[in-house]
């Protein structure tokens, strides 16, 4: 088993018996990632082919919107061409 493999394993089996819901994703070539959402956190844990983890958190400010909010995300962040 390589080292990724026994890496990744781990980590799933610790969120597993603490009962932390996660997903997994492919984003890069070299990497697995595991997603982990809490009440005003978000954890990009992200497994490299060679054993190494990098863990990126996102954190609330608990500001809470409404529909409106959407707006932004499709005008910043779309891949439409300009």
């Amino acid at each position: 088993m390589s080292n990724q493999g026994h890496v990744v394993y781990a980590l799933l089996q610790r969120l597993d018996a603490a009962r932390i819901h996660y997903t997994l994703a492919r984003v890069r070539d070299d990497t697995i990632m595991l997603e982990v959402v809490v009440p005003g956190r978000h954890y990009e844990i992200e497994v490299f082919a060679s054993g190494h983890v990098e863990v990126e958190i996102f954190r609330s400010d608990g500001h809470v919107g409404g529909a409106e909010l959407l707006a932004e995300v499709f005008e910043n962040y779309s891949d439409r061409p300009t």
